[in-house]
């Protein structure tokens, strides 16, 4: 049987997805075909791409509006070209402001459509809950909580668990990563991850140094890492290390930033992917994040979820410190973090490792038996 399947990915993590979906797809079909748009881990899996991912890889309201033309054009080039191949199935992964429309156009005229990776929808604007609808056959969820909430709605949706669950160990060797990155076994490390953007690491590495300087007070012996994910972002940090006169206090180590969460003792970090990768490695952490003043005010009024932290969102209570906006303060993240140093955390390690066994669950295979059955059905 011939198969052919479309699937748009926007930027590097839906680039890991969609490279990992096809490699199980192709386990399965002995003659299948992949066109849509991906990075170079999807196209070394096969996949014919209409244009480099790069182009829809914007993030940012200004940049999006900068780009816009260009984007709305990819848009309806994707939809034409979908329209006249009519593949058997179109898998949009993540991108959603993108993705949606092409999904709503190609479910229209009758082409399955499959969204892999949950648009927040649980946590705000739960109103897009019926553009979903209309635009999507079925959901594939990264968390177990986004299909309880599909379910509510009468959509269809599959938990896949989690690639990241996948991919780190359940036991990360601290003394084997410190060996790696060629740091001393003994002492104690503090991982500083304030963003890998330029305005997160603007708003909180300050912050974060701040507080390290007042650790380094009560706790000499503590040794700072800080990993960049770019030489741009290591280059901005070095300056303000500068500015503070902490250029012996803290290392700063290029990429590696999970190799250095492993070899680290306790970890302050921004909210996002980083806090379930901190979770993974089984590092207790303190999460601190600021926004930029109008994605606040609209985040606030529009903002429903309980936590917005992962891990206190995995595990339906505050496992974890989180501290957002005007409570992430120096005098805040230092209690907190004293409370890490002061305790012996083995009932947080013990949380952070069942939440990593229920969100182990090889994602990409499940989401292949989900196309697969989506497949059949239509065949």
């Amino acid at each position: 049987m011939s198969v052919k399947v479309a699937l748009v990915a926007g930027e590097h993590s839906g680039d890991i997805l969609g490279a990992g979906l096809m490699a199980a797809l192709k386990s399965r079909y002995a003659n299948i075909e992949f066109v849509g748009v991906g990075g170079p881990l999807m196209e070394s899996e096969g996949l014919r791409s209409f244009f480099p991912m790069e182009d829809l890889s914007i993030m940012g309201v200004a940049e999006v509006l900068r780009h816009l033309p260009k984007l709305l054009k990819h848009r309806k080039q994707l939809v034409t070209s979908l329209r006249q191949q009519q593949p058997d199935i179109f898998i949009g992964i993540d991108s959603p402001d993108f993705n949606l429309t092409i999904e709503k156009r190609l479910k229209d005229v009758g082409i399955k459509t499959v969204h892999y990776v949950s648009p927040s929808v649980w946590a705000w604007r739960e109103g897009r809950i019926k553009g979903i609808k209309k635009a999507v056959d079925h959901v594939l969820c990264l968390l177990p909580f986004e299909k309880q909430f599909y379910d509510e709605h009468g959509l269809s949706a599959t938990f896949v668990g989690h690639p990241l669950a996948d991919a780190i160990p359940r036991e990360t060797n601290k003394a084997a990563a410190r060996r790696q990155l060629g740091y001393p076994e003994l002492g104690q490390y503090v991982g500083l991850l304030p963003g890998s953007r330029k305005g997160e690491l603007a708003r909180m590495a300050p912050t974060f140094l701040q507080v390290c300087k007042a650790l380094k007070k009560t706790h000499p012996e503590l040794k700072f890492i800080a990993p960049m994910v770019n030489q741009a972002r290591a280059d901005e940090f070095t300056a303000l290390l500068e500015d503070n006169d902490m250029q012996t206090d803290v290392e700063v180590c290029l990429g590696h930033s999970r190799e250095v969460m492993g070899a680290c003792d306790y970890l302050l970090l921004t909210s996002g992917t980083v806090a379930l990768e901190a979770l993974l490695i089984k590092r207790p952490m303190v999460v601190a994040y600021r926004f930029a003043w109008l994605s606040y005010q609209i985040i606030k009024r529009l903002f429903h979820a309980p936590f917005f932290s992962l891990p206190n969102l995995l595990a339906n209570r505050a496992i974890v410190p989180e501290l957002a906006q005007s409570d992430a303060t120096v005098e805040r993240i230092v209690a907190h973090m004293e409370q890490l140093i002061d305790e012996n955390n083995q009932a947080l390690v013990a949380e952070f490792d069942r939440i990593h066994q229920q969100l182990d669950q090889s994602a990409s295979d499940v989401a292949a038996n989900v196309i697969s059955d989506l497949l059949e059905n239509r065949m």
